[in-house]
């Protein structure tokens, strides 16, 4: 009983709250550096370079892409992005600049959203990319996507 009650002093006390605060404080710092490396490593290497399979690796099955380009709706499963992307010359290939920038990374448990952006070509993509961990592997489940004005 005493074991049962100091227990339940510290888990209620400054110090219990303080340290499960901290606990999920460094989940969410552990996830965003995974989610960060995913983007850096998979993603943006992935279209700079073209290579679909590397983007292939960090897309959901069915993930279905949204938004508008040059003013026009954008609408897109996962196979034809990734078509587009390999029948293109890639940004590697053409020689001209090429820039994702991280701008936010947001996670709760299991999901998460990112926010980037991407230039290319005579494109500013900003980007909003959902996450999703499973069997412990982030990947990508949704991205919504807006060629804007800088």
């Amino acid at each position: 009983m005493k074991t049962l009650l100091l227990t339940v002093l510290i888990a209620c006390s400054p110090w219990g709250i303080r340290a499960q605060h901290k606990t999920v404080m460094e989940t969410q710092q552990k996830d965003s550096l995974e989610i960060s490396l995913v983007l850096e490593n998979h993603y943006f290497n992935g279209i700079y370079t073209g290579d679909v399979n590397k983007l292939r690796e960090i897309y959901y099955p069915g993930t279905l892409l949204f938004g508008d380009v040059k003013g026009q709706p954008y609408a897109k499963t996962l196979d034809q992005y990734l078509d587009g992307v390999q029948h293109r010359q890639s940004p590697k290939d053409s020689g001209k600049p090429f820039k994702g920038s991280i701008l936010n990374i947001r996670t709760v448990n299991s999901i998460a959203i990112a926010e980037v952006k991407v230039k290319m070509y005579d494109f500013n993509y900003h980007e909003f990319l959902s996450f999703h961990k499973i069997d412990d592997k982030w990947v990508i489940v949704n991205k919504m996507i807006s060629d804007v004005n800088e």
